[in-house]
């Protein structure tokens, strides 16, 4: 038991700094590191048992990239490869979760089977370069939708609707929210957003703000009752307490402005080439095609929705 516990370590990486969709570029070393005890005891990819078959007789009129698509058989897809339950890669090199299906269903779309989708693990910091060096066809993985990236590419979406939230034990009753986590110790990723507001807000004692180089280390820590929460989008608490349900749950409170009262919305969208708005255009109907069927439901349900935590998808925001 001990050595499986050691390889499931081994296999899951972290969820670095550089992953947040908080909008912090880095990306810190890997966090491997045999022997902690908050690591799940498989890390085997599931699927949420949607099945994605090529549409045929496809065609986008104006889109240069469908054109190289279409040439080339294959589509290529930038993605996260370390986030359990979003944009994982397992020890035997299967890739599942949430933008994982999201990108084969658009891949799906576009005419091309999912086993001829070539991957590509690009970092946070490089996502607007590979699209707009024609490295990627279209970029899937918590990439939050800003105007400054809208000045190098454009986005279809969002898919996704993250704010900030916590991530507790399982037995945890006395943390509601962030206005409960005075006298607590609080947890994320060195330099992030979501640890910075805790600061700000003064939500706990200086004390008690915990940083780690990367969230796994922190949800070792929570599971080892070191620390009492851990913070950051509630997508990726969601990936961890969907790949450990009997031990972990995301509270499902999201911090909110003082100023305004509403959460931070981290708004994840499909990154394309900035020109091609025949192809966003195309995959924004997909997406909308998707949440009417209840195909974005079921992705949902049967990836990060294993955290227990419900959602619903978000209105598209088309431009």
């Amino acid at each position: 038991m001990r050595i499986t516990r050691i390889a499931a370590v081994a296999a899951v990486a972290t969820l670095s700094l550089g992953l947040a969709a908080c909008g912090k570029e880095g990306t810190p070393a890997p966090d491997n590191q045999p022997g902690q005890s908050g690591a799940p005891t498989s890390d085997a990819c599931t699927s949420s048992g949607v099945s994605f078959t090529p549409a045929s007789g496809v065609d986008i009129a104006g889109s240069p990239t469908f054109t190289k698509i279409k040439s080339a058989g294959k589509v290529v897809i930038g993605v996260k490869f370390d986030q359990p339950n979003l944009g994982y890669k397992d020890a035997s090199g299967k890739r599942c979760g949430f933008d994982i299906e999201i990108a084969q269903l658009i891949a799906s779309k576009l005419g091309i089977d999912p086993a001829k989708i070539e991957y590509k693990e690009i970092a946070s910091a490089n996502r607007e370069t590979a699209i707009k060096g024609g490295e990627v066809d279209y970029y899937v993985g918590t990439y939050s939708i800003n105007d400054k990236r809208k000045a190098d590419v454009s986005f279809a979406g969002p898919y996704f609707i993250a704010a900030q939230d916590l991530l507790v034990r399982k037995d945890e009753t006395s943390i509601t929210g962030s206005d409960s986590l005075k006298g607590k110790k609080v947890c994320s990723a060195t330099g992030s957003t979501p640890i910075q507001r805790v600061r700000d807000q003064k939500l706990t004692e200086d004390s008690n703000v915990v940083e780690f180089k990367t969230y796994s280390e922190c949800v070792s820590q929570l599971i080892d009752k070191k620390v009492d929460a851990v913070t950051t989008d509630d997508a990726i608490l969601k990936g961890y307490a969907a790949q450990n349900p009997s031990m972990l749950k995301v509270v499902g409170k999201p911090f909110t402005d003082p100023a305004t009262g509403k959460p931070y919305p981290e708004k994840y969208g499909i990154g394309l080439p900035h020109d091609d708005k025949a192809l966003r255009d195309f995959v924004n109907s997909a997406l909308e095609t998707a949440e009417t069927d209840g195909t974005w439901q079921k992705i949902y349900d049967g990836t990060l929705g294993k955290s227990g935590s419900a959602a619903t998808a978000p209105a598209l925001e088309k431009y």
